[in-house]
């Protein structure tokens, strides 16, 4: 039931919206735009965004499903063991045949978020080992690495809740068990990666790289500090119920009260990192939407000035035509008559930026991959 709350709380059933939206709208366009930067950047974006979008409403469904069924068949008493929960063996036919598939739809969960703490874990020792110097993340061992270890996650943790089925008990523990086994290595190779990061971003000071990548850098490395804290908090509930729960005798899985408390310290920590893991890969940009809602709500008689202003600054109407140097496509326009006027002159320091901006490195966010400033 916690489980179910606090899920329910993060999500609102947002991510079923999003699912749907994407898929019906998966040949559109635009969208195709945005995300085929490069040859193989859309369809890794695609992977990304799909296995974090789809691993929110399976957990969902998971657990709600867990809740009306224990919720429905309540508490029964046993002749020598007093009042307890209803035993599977016990339940009525449908929610026995309902068992499986809720695990089944808490192995591919748990094997998607793996697939993006993975990626994760990948991408930040490249671009810790990576330096200053551009390197193509695709191309590399890391993303290699990752596309493994993806397959291996997707494949095994599925297996094992159907190897496992017979005892639901059982298949429980081990589900558990393999998961947490996963979860729990990621997380502590996380480690080594918050420990080097300070010195890698003063390196990047030291380079010249600009002030709006060493401040998102670091915004992300404090995101993931207490991200990592809180998926220790996720998995070392549950990989304490797991051994316990494969073992002959449940010491910890016998008290209701230890049980209980470990399952709801799991679910917070699962809510949490989820949430941090949102903040990550998708940031909201504050400034954006305050421009755009701006622009919008400007009334056009007032754009019109602005560009005839704009144009008028541009443009000298008294000598010869000349091109802005340096201007591609559409960007080589001619100047009117006479000289270049200060947008020309602003190309320079423009340039000088952007290359300064490409000497830092790459940056990450959420089931995406984008290149820092």
């Amino acid at each position: 039931m916690v489980w179910s709350i606090l899920c329910c709380m993060f999500d609102r059933f947002k991510c079923l919206r999003c699912v749907a939206i994407l898929f019906v709208v998966s040949g559109s366009v635009e969208r195709a735009r945005r995300w085929n930067n490069g040859p193989t950047s859309g369809a890794f974006k695609r992977i990304m965004t799909y296995s974090y979008l789809l691993s929110v409403p399976l957990i969902i469904v998971y657990s709600l499903g867990f809740a009306i069924i224990k919720y429905g068949e309540y508490y029964v008493t046993l002749p020598g063991i007093g009042i307890i929960p209803t035993p599977h063996q016990l339940w009525t036919n449908p929610h026995q045949d309902a068992i499986l598939p809720l695990y089944l739809c808490l192995s591919v969960a748990w094997s998607l978020e793996m697939v993006t703490h993975l990626e994760e874990l990948c991408f930040w020792l490249f671009v810790v080992n990576a330096g200053a110097v551009q390197r193509d993340w695709f191309g590399s061992l890391y993303f290699k690495t990752w596309a493994v270890g993806s397959v291996a996650a997707i494949i095994y943790m599925p297996l094992v809740t159907i190897f496992t089925r017979a005892d639901p008990l059982k298949c429980e523990a081990y589900t558990m068990l393999a998961g947490g086994l996963g979860s729990m290595s990621l997380t502590v190779w996380f480690i080594p990666i918050l420990y080097t990061f300070p010195t890698f971003l003063r390196n990047m000071r030291r380079e010249g790289v600009d002030m709006a990548t060493i401040v998102r850098l670091t915004k992300f490395h404090e995101i993931n500090t207490i991200r990592v804290a809180f998926r220790f908090l996720f998995a070392a509930p549950l990989l304490i119920l797991a051994i316990d729960g494969i073992r002959p005798h449940q010491h910890i899985n016998d008290n209701m009260a230890g049980t209980d408390l470990l399952t709801m310290l799991s679910g917070l920590g699962v809510t949490v990192s989820s949430a941090l893991t949102l903040v990550i890969f998708f940031p909201r940009s504050i400034e954006g939407e305050i421009y755009a809602r701006d622009r919008s709500q400007a009334p056009a008689q007032q754009l019109q000035t602005l560009q005839s202003d704009d144009a008028y600054t541009t443009y000298n109407i008294e000598g010869g035509e000349q091109a802005c140097p340096g201007a591609q496509g559409g960007e080589g326009q001619k100047l009117g008559k006479g000289r270049w006027d200060s947008v020309c002159r602003r190309r320079a320091p423009a340039e000088k930026r952007a290359a300064s901006r490409r000497r830092g490195t790459y940056a990450h966010t959420a089931l995406g991959y984008y290149r820092a400033g």
